[in-house]
């Protein structure tokens, strides 16, 4: 169910899912009540409460979570961020970025992030460092879950010069030899530019089939990254 779970911080906990765990997203043409047996299955596999998802636009909005709203009520965001209600955030060949921090008080200050290429390029990995920040929270960490890599993710030319000026980092080559974007490289320079330190990087979705990946094989579905605090 999970391709990587684990203590990130004291009482904190991430994890991000397979393709065993079934399809995690309503928009992908899935039946809705499979998609919510396979989360409660999730949850319940976990041990966390109830979990925020959030409806992902590939924009630079940042959300901060005090209470739960579920179903329909479900913010418009690419970034959640709370001081350790659970949190998700899906993919199938973006990058689902989980971080984590304490307050000045050693609370739990914690971050879920959906940073494809327009979100990477418009700063959603900044932006939700700034609200983490915001909430008191320092010596900030970060799990980059699996996602395509720039060996992969060919893109024309013009795309990789645009996104290049933004995010340098990002640019790439195929291993066939074409333009190509390295999201994960350019998300984990942004993290490192605001000194966030970079604890785990999860392996290739178009190169590994225990994942969802949309370019490899589109529509199937989406899995999730989630971090919570133990008892919420």
């Amino acid at each position: 169910m999970f391709s990587w779970q684990g203590e990130l911080l004291p009482g904190v906990r991430g994890a991000f899912t397979s393709v065993a765990a079934g399809n995690l997203a309503f928009h992908v043409g899935d039946d809705a009540d499979a998609v919510r047996r396979h989360r409660e299955s999730v949850r319940t596999a976990l041990g966390s409460g109830p979990v925020q998802y959030m409806n992902q636009v590939h924009g630079d909005r940042v959300v901060v979570v005090e209470r739960l709203t579920l179903g329909d009520d479900a913010p418009t965001a690419d970034g959640l961020v709370s001081r350790g209600l659970p949190l998700a955030v899906m993919v199938a060949d973006c990058v689902p970025i989980l971080l984590a921090g304490t307050d000045d008080d050693g609370g739990p200050v914690i971050a879920a992030v959906h940073a494809g290429r327009p979100g990477m390029a418009a700063g959603v990995v900044p932006a939700a460092v700034r609200a983490m920040r915001g909430l008191g929270a320092h010596e900030l960490q970060a799990w980059l879950g699996p996602s395509v890599c720039g060996r992969c993710y060919e893109v024309p030319a013009a795309l990789q010069e645009e996104v290049g000026r933004i995010v340098p980092e990002a640019v790439s080559t195929t291993s066939w030899g074409t333009p190509a974007l390295d999201i994960p490289s350019g998300v984990s320079a942004q993290l490192e530019r605001d000194g966030v330190r970079i604890r785990y990087h999860g392996q290739c979705t178009m190169e590994d089939e225990s994942l969802y990946s949309h370019r490899r094989a589109p529509g199937l579905g989406r899995f999730a990254g989630l971090i919570w605090r133990e008892g919420q």
